[in-house]
């Protein structure tokens, strides 16, 4: 009989696979000897590998120029990184390093692009795509880049009132996009997105205070984003058959038009046994796009995305030490870690978001069915079932084995730090992880360093005024 944990993995998936292999018994992350990391560090842990960015935004063009190829598209593919995903600045900085343009979502936002420019990070060239409701801190600050000769922003109008501020606010005009509220699907709470301007109101919209400020204000885009992300279903391509379709209708009036923008929602790996046809989908994507325009004798606009998940969160991983076992009843059985997943992976928590999870040792061990808790005091803080299945197995662990079971959360490179409340006051004031940054030089050597150290005691009082 196979019950040791690397037989259950064998028999149930393809293994090893990218980015994930064992050697002398330890799982390795791109190559990476993780296990040398935590004799040097200790966990808890957050790591992240910059070198997955790159890789990342080079296979996404890749994919849009062989769709582009093959239906012969005459638009051509920019690439957005949405900054809410990670403001970090090593991630930033390698993001950069591909010439992607970004996407904001706030005020504060454009304090980082001054910042970014101030370092030579970018240029005023560089393409930014103002999304969200715009509060008036928000709309100014957009109205000073312009100003300061930033000459290709781009505010996505989110509303009809958004108008009026740069109406005010830029008497030498700005182009413009225009947000649709997608609908949400059948068993979402509500119908129709927050966010965006409702589809049946975005032609009207045009003709009666866009068309004749055309020369100053010209209109460039069309933004959508579907929140379930980019899906092989009935629901996300009933949504976005729409929208295009919605393109069409106002490209007919609106002769600046020339972008569709489809927002985010690229999926990342979240299991060994994710399957996700990357070309098929973005080859559907342009197809659907070129016909239409074809139909309606248009020209095919270029086609901009907005990647945040997929641009960073592959690059991520979380590493705990188990420090304990529980036995509740004859079936449950709790493997305790060393922090809280509440507040080292909120996604886990408030989305009920799962991750690649996998043990980092004892892989020839038996392997049985966990819990696993975190160490606040929390009933909410656990995990216990993976995106395949409804139940997590492990390695077994018996109660006088010298090395601690060491688990991994991968590909949580996304999000985290900033729903976490990175630096700030945590859960029963258990302190976040250290932060390393890995990467490799021209020559390929692996290199890494200690962005922050694991967060004190002494921290958290001090913001809460003791």
């Amino acid at each position: 009989m196979k019950n040791r944990y690397a037989e259950l993995i064998d028999q149930t998936f393809y293994f090893p696979q990218e980015g994930f292999e064992l050697r002398e018994g330890y799982l390795q992350f791109h190559g990476v000897d993780i296990k040398a990391l935590i004799q040097e560090y200790g966990t808890p842990l957050k790591l992240f590998y910059l070198p997955k960015i790159g890789q990342q935004i080079q296979r996404a063009r890749g994919w849009f120029e062989a769709a582009i190829a093959q239906h012969d598209y005459q638009g051509k593919y920019h690439y957005c990184y949405c900054t809410k995903s990670s403001h970090f600045k090593y991630l930033l900085d390698e993001v950069l390093r591909h010439d992607v343009n970004l996407e904001t979502s706030s005020a504060y936002d454009i304090d980082l692009i001054r910042r970014l420019y101030e370092q030579g990070k970018i240029d005023k060239g560089i393409v930014l795509v103002h999304n969200g409701y715009k509060p008036r801190q928000y709309l100014d600050n957009i109205c000073g880049l312009i100003r300061e000769g930033f000459d290709s922003v781009i505010p996505v109008l989110d509303n009809t009132e958004e108008l009026q501020h740069y109406l005010d606010g830029l008497p030498g005009g700005t182009q413009l996009g225009i947000r649709v509220a997608t609908d949400e699907e059948p068993n979402f709470e509500f119908y129709t997105s927050r966010l965006g301007i409702r589809s049946s109101r975005v032609l009207r919209f045009y003709k009666e205070q866009l068309a004749e400020r055309a020369e100053l204000f010209p209109v460039r885009m069309l933004h959508f984003f579907v929140d379930t992300g980019i899906k092989d279903t009935l629901y996300y391509w009933n949504e976005f058959k729409k929208c295009i379709k919605l393109y069409c209708d106002l490209r007919k009036l609106c002769p600046t038009l020339d972008s569709i923008n489809i927002g985010g929602g690229m999926p990342i790996k979240n299991s060994l046994g994710f399957e996700y046809d990357y070309q098929y989908m973005i080859t559907e994507i342009v197809g659907i796009i070129k016909a239409a325009c074809a139909e309606d004798g248009i020209p095919e606009p270029d086609i901009y995305t907005e990647f945040g998940k997929f641009t960073v969160g592959e690059s991520g991983a979380t590493i705990f030490s188990v420090i304990g076992q529980k036995r509740q009843n004859d079936a449950e059985i709790w493997y305790m870690i060393d922090n809280s997943l509440m507040n080292t992976i909120p996604d886990t928590w408030g989305l009920s978001e799962r991750f690649l999870l996998l043990p980092l040792n004892k892989w020839d061990n038996e392997y049985t069915r966990v819990n696993l808790g975190g160490i606040t005091c929390d009933n909410s803080d656990y995990y216990n079932a993976e995106t395949h299945i409804t139940q997590l197995y492990m390695p077994r662990i018996g109660t006088d084995e010298a090395e601690p079971l060491y688990l991994g959360f991968f590909h949580t490179g996304a999000y985290q730090e900033a729903l976490a409340g990175y630096g700030g006051v945590q859960h029963c004031l258990i302190p976040l992880p250290k932060i390393v940054v890995l990467d490799r030089d021209a020559d390929g050597t692996l290199t890494h360093r200690l962005h922050a150290p694991a967060q004190t005691a002494d921290e958290m009082l001090a913001l809460l005024g003791y």
